[in-house]
């Protein structure tokens, strides 16, 4: 059996998916990545050359906020905690992400 090849992030959602994984609580890089995989049916995929960047762009754009932690495994990690600004930002970029996503399916004819 053949898997089915997974699809890349369209520009500009990582940001808004990283926040929407920490709007649901505390986690460390590869648990945010294995969080969008899976509830995107393994169709994303977050490569760390992609989701470490994002992870300091939140940051620096105070969205988020990291403390280093431990692991249920016992391993070093950095742990990731949405602020109240990026909770804003996140609603802000669903608001706008469904707008853009209806007009485009009105003009394909799908809605």
């Amino acid at each position: 059996m053949t898997a089915s090849p997974r699809d890349e992030l369209l520009p500009g959602t990582l940001d808004m998916l990283v926040l929407h994984s920490l709007a649901l609580g505390t986690m460390h890089g590869y648990a945010i990545a294995q969080h969008i995989e899976r509830l995107s049916a393994d169709v994303l995929r977050v490569e760390q050359g992609s989701l470490y960047p994002a992870l300091d762009r939140v940051q620096r754009k105070g969205w988020a906020t990291s403390a280093w932690g431990q692991t249920p495994t016992k391993r070093r990690a950095r742990y990731y905690t949405i602020t109240d600004s990026g909770r804003a930002h996140l609603d802000a970029e669903l608001a706008r992400y469904d707008r853009v996503s209806l007009a485009i399916a009105r003009v394909l004819r799908r809605a």
